[in-house]
């Protein structure tokens, strides 16, 4: 099946329409974390002083699993992000017409939990060269990126995006490909209930384990 998915990006003119409104409920808890699952910060969803983060690290179902692993992390959720098509559809971005990949959204306590402690982590369990897949699943819903929700989160994602490639280049193992863009630029959409917390729902899942083999060096 992944053979028929797109491997590059599309148009925006091309990318399919979608539609105004999510077309699916969701549950009202996280099934892991005593959070709740929906937090959405113009609806209060995020406490107080706590911060929001956004990646995509391939398959969005064991990205999620490794985060809400996390202490700090209040609330996980996953979905679609850098795409064109309003509320898609699992289907429509496997098919490579809306432009998002898979995103892990995390809700964190920053005074237990650092951002870039999040991003390491993120460098360390995915291949950030692989351009748009992760080992055996090909699509650009499968790309590396980080979608920034302050300033001070770009900074340190571009400093740390440097360090994470200097080392692998003095490794010859290749560029990095991430993606960092602002939150603000590319709305986030929650997945299908069924994804959420999918590996905690079906514990012998699939998981994807491609990764650089390398950690994050203990000097930066």
């Amino acid at each position: 099946m992944f053979l028929t998915r797109k491997a590059q990006m599309v148009a925006p003119e091309q990318t399919l329409p979608g539609r105004t409104e999510r077309s699916f409920p969701l549950a009202e808890k996280h099934r892991v974390l005593d959070a709740p699952l929906v937090t959405d910060p113009e609806d209060g969803g995020v406490p107080d002083g706590f911060e929001v983060a956004l990646f995509g690290l391939g398959c969005f179902w064991g990205a999620e699993e490794i985060y809400w692993q996390v202490p700090g992390v209040w609330s996980t959720s996953v979905g679609y992000a850098g795409g064109t098509t309003p509320n898609p559809s699992y289907e429509e971005v496997c098919s490579g017409a809306t432009n998002h990949t898979e995103a892990v959204r995390i809700v964190f306590d920053p005074t237990k939990v650092s951002f870039a402690d999040l991003v390491k982590t993120f460098f360390e369990v995915h291949d950030p060269t692989q351009g748009y897949r992760q080992g055996n699943d090909v699509g650009t819903q499968y790309r590396s990126a980080i979608y920034y929700t302050t300033p001070e989160q770009e900074q340190v994602a571009r400093e740390l995006t440097k360090v994470y490639g200097d080392e692998l280049k003095r490794r010859r193992l290749g560029d990095i490909t991430t993606e960092i863009r602002p939150a603000a630029e590319t709305p986030y959409y929650y997945a299908e209930d069924m994804h959420q917390q999918y590996l905690a729902k079906n514990p012998f899942g699939y998981r994807c384990h491609a990764n650089t083999g390398v950690k994050f060096p203990a000097t930066a």
